[in-house]
């Protein structure tokens, strides 16, 4: 019963998609859209859009996704973009962006609580209770591993507790105008943090604009030392990281089963930024297959000439 409901909710989104944009080009799925561009100050950039519109869709995993120019915000590929869905780990954008606004010490210990332990989805963690861990290697791990206990550590670690907490993630929710979006915890393990596409563009914006979560985001691996002397290693959860051929200045994955597979990441192809989101995707990899798929269709539409 819980696959048919979720295949009938599937049915939905895509159906929920058409009429967005554009009319969907021929032979494009359900809800695909290219943006078409009328001729600006650069008839190089004017072209390519209407190029890539012209030239096919790249057939997608993940139920909703979204291509965006972010130099000036235009609709490269669309896909479900206004559908409000869970959105797992990708919540931890916004509580890495409210950590850092407080200005609190990066080098303060922080340790993790019993308050901090996953009672929702039963999750399993490393850091075990009584481990303590820098402000800075929290917030690292909570980004780079999606560690669940260090992300909300951070939270009660807030000035006002976890509840103060996510009423600031909800505030500059609003104020970078995200108001299909809403946090109620600092995780993403409840299904009830939910977005769409156009809002996680503008917190990955938003969190960009701070070098400790491009760096934390984008770091391979990194070894932690606790404030009892334990070494612990932990991996990105998105591999794509560490392969050559990416130039990624953002990254953030996300799961739990309401959200199916999640990735927000800006980067760089074809010596252009963009900000790429994908949500809900079902296999375990079809996320990092959608984002080589997109890299190779820009790629071949736009060579690798900068635009400008």
């Amino acid at each position: 019963m819980v696959r048919k409901a979720r295949n009938w909710r599937r049915v939905a989104v895509v159906a929920a998609a058409i009429g967005w944009l554009a009319a969907p080009l021929p032979g494009s799925a359900a809800g695909e859209t290219a943006a078409k561009v009328a001729p600006g100050k650069s008839d190089l950039k004017g072209a390519t859009h209407a190029g890539l519109a012209a030239a096919g869709l790249p057939s997608l995993k993940s139920t909703i996704a979204l291509v965006v120019d972010m130099a000036d915000g235009q609709v490269i590929y669309g896909k479900n973009v206004e559908h409000v869905t869970p959105i797992a780990s990708i919540t931890k954008l916004m509580t890495a962006v409210v950590t850092l606004e407080a200005g609190l010490p990066l080098d303060e210990t922080i340790v993790i609580d019993h308050a901090d332990v996953d009672q929702l989805k039963h999750t399993s963690s490393r850091l075990n209770v009584g481990t303590g861990l820098s402000r800075a290697d929290m917030l690292r791990l909570a980004l780079m591993s999606s560690e669940n206990r260090a992300a909300a550590s951070l939270s009660r670690a807030y000035p006002g507790g976890r509840e103060a907490f996510v009423a600031a993630m909800n505030r500059k929710a609003v104020e970078l105008g995200m108001f299909n979006t809403r946090y109620v915890d600092p995780t993403g393990l409840s299904s009830e943090n939910v977005s769409t596409a156009q809002d996680l563009v503008k917190i990955v914006k938003a969190a960009y604009e701070y070098p400790l979560i491009r760096e934390f985001t984008t770091t391979a691996a990194h070894d932690v030392e606790t404030a009892r002397g334990r070494s612990l290693q932990f991996r990105n959860s998105n591999g794509l990281v560490k392969n050559p051929s990416w130039e990624i200045g953002l990254s953030k994955t996300g799961y739990i089963s309401e959200a199916g597979r999640c990735l927000v990441m800006q980067a760089k192809i074809a010596a252009r930024p963009v900000v790429i989101v994908l949500l809900d995707s079902w296999g375990k990899n079809t996320r990092m297959g959608d984002a080589n798929r997109i890299k190779k269709w820009l790629e071949s539409r736009l060579g690798r000439t900068p635009l400008g």
